[in-house]
């Protein structure tokens, strides 16, 4: 069944559509039969992962080089469980090795011509956003090393926004919780291409390398299998975004503030976490009284971080920034997040608590012009 979404949800990973994934491939010279042989070994085990429907190779006639790797999965979440865990790591390791360059690119069934797949539904509309795509990237650094951490991330100077004609980098935001940093990213074009644009940033290099001793999980950013599985790791992919409409949406320069808030999910749970924000998330962006403008899920495993564009003081109206306005959705929210994270439990704290010890550290907030 399809879930019918408010047009103003322009990303959702919970609208129980299927899934095709699009991952264009450059090999190293002389690198193709090794990658098939590679391709030949993993491809049975990621076919019995759950969720997943079909896939197929395919090489380009043109150039040998260069491949397509498609795939189709019954749910967003059930292919993102799957990119996220540490069996894809593994399986796709002998793949990396024989790869020079990758783009991959997720895309909603919408519509469909011919036999039709078993499993999962169709995107019932199109949706319409504000051609930004969002992602964010999260790693821990060593206890005690947070002061330092934060000094070096909040200092270094920005990286060119423009990488080309077709991609600019629009916003990046940094935040702390405890240990755990959390960088989000607005980029209008090629996601992959702006990342890897930040990366080869001579400044953004020298300050990578100056947190390296701080990580909880040590990389080597001159070995491209070091960085990576770092980056595949740190990877917290958006699930959903939406925005307020009208003249909630509208606010004088200075009067929208950004902050992020950080929730434990109890183990296996953060799928269930992530879609619970994602539709408290759409019930704060309809309320035209309350104070939300828009909001940003993100999840990897377990972790779940909500992005928030706030009108007034952050813990004016705490209840709608959390996500839990209406009757029983502590409780639910209670049920769903680590108590081990949380003690007291959720349940029984004060919103005005809860929200001062979910809510995250601003580091940076850097955004650029549309002409820089």
């Amino acid at each position: 069944m399809t879930i019918t979404l408010p047009d103003r949800v322009s990303q959702s990973a919970f609208d129980g559509s299927r899934l095709r994934v699009v991952m264009l491939v450059d090999l190293h010279d002389g690198a193709q039969k090794r990658f098939l042989e590679a391709y030949e070994q993993i491809r049975h085990h990621v076919a019995a992962t759950p969720g997943h429907l079909n896939d197929q190779l395919c090489q380009s006639f043109e150039n040998p080089s260069q491949w397509l790797i498609t795939s189709e999965w019954a749910s967003a979440p059930q292919f993102l469980d799957w990119v996220n865990s540490e069996a894809h790591i593994d399986q796709i390791r002998p793949l990396s090795a024989c790869i020079r360059t990758t783009s991959s690119m997720r895309f909603n069934v919408l519509r469909e011509t011919g036999e039709r797949v078993t499993g999962g539904a169709v995107q019932q509309a199109p949706r319409l956003g504000d051609d930004l795509v969002r992602h964010a990237l999260t790693f821990t650094v060593r206890p005690g090393s947070e002061e330092a951490v934060a000094k070096l991330l909040a200092e270094y100077d920005p990286p060119s926004a423009k990488v080309d004609d077709t991609t600019r980098l629009c916003r990046t935001t940094l935040f702390m919780h405890g240990n755990r940093v959390v960088r989000t990213v607005e980029v209008k074009g090629d996601l992959t291409k702006a990342l890897r644009h930040v990366a080869r940033q001579p400044e953004v290099r020298a300050v990578e390398e100056a947190i390296n001793p701080y990580l909880e999980v040590e990389r080597d950013l001159d070995d491209p299998e070091s960085a990576r599985v770092f980056f595949t790791r740190a990877a917290m992919p958006a699930v959903h975004h939406v925005a307020a409409h009208g003249d909630t949406a509208r606010s004088r320069p200075g009067e929208v503030t950004r902050h992020a808030v950080y929730y434990r999910a109890r183990p296996g749970r953060g799928t269930l976490l992530a879609k619970f924000l994602a539709r408290q998330a759409e019930a704060a962006a309809g309320d035209t009284a309350g104070p939300v403008v828009s909001t940003t899920v993100f999840q990897r495993d377990d972790i779940v971080v909500r992005l928030i564009d706030v009108r007034g003081p952050l813990g004016e109206d705490p209840v709608a920034v959390l996500g839990i306005r209406g009757p029983r959705k502590a409780a639910v929210l209670d049920r769903l997040l680590d108590g081990t994270a949380y003690r007291p439990p959720a349940g029984a704290r004060q919103p005005a608590q809860l929200l001062e010890r979910s809510a995250m550290r601003l580091v940076t907030d850097r955004s650029s012009g549309p002409d820089a």
